[in-house]
């Protein structure tokens, strides 16, 4: 089933372990603080496991939620790409949020 993991945690060294915990477990990075992938009912269990150890006693938190297909198909995204200015006028592109 597809799995959203977000977290947040202060400590830089902490996040870090997180993040490469998530990319070990073949998440993909798709914000900041959110990994987003495939993993069955055994491998969250484990994520959930080792990802308490790489907290410890540190202040954080994360969340493991896995996602069915009917939500899936219901995302919203509003972005801004990343281009400047210029590459803007360029490209004919007005300021603001692009929604889908």
């Amino acid at each position: 089933m597809k799995t959203l993991v977000v977290y947040d945690i202060p400590d830089d060294r902490i996040r870090t372990r997180v993040f490469d915990t998530c990319k070990n477990y073949g998440l993909v990075h798709i914000q900041y603080s959110a990994f987003f992938g495939e993993l069955n009912h055994n491998r969250r269990q484990e994520l959930q496991q080792r990802l308490r150890r790489v907290l410890g006693d540190k202040e954080g938190k994360v969340l493991i939620c896995p996602v069915c297909d009917k939500d899936i198909s219901l995302i919203l995204e509003v972005a801004v790409p990343e281009t400047d200015s210029f590459s803007r006028q360029v490209a004919g592109l007005q300021k603001g949020p692009l929604v889908f």
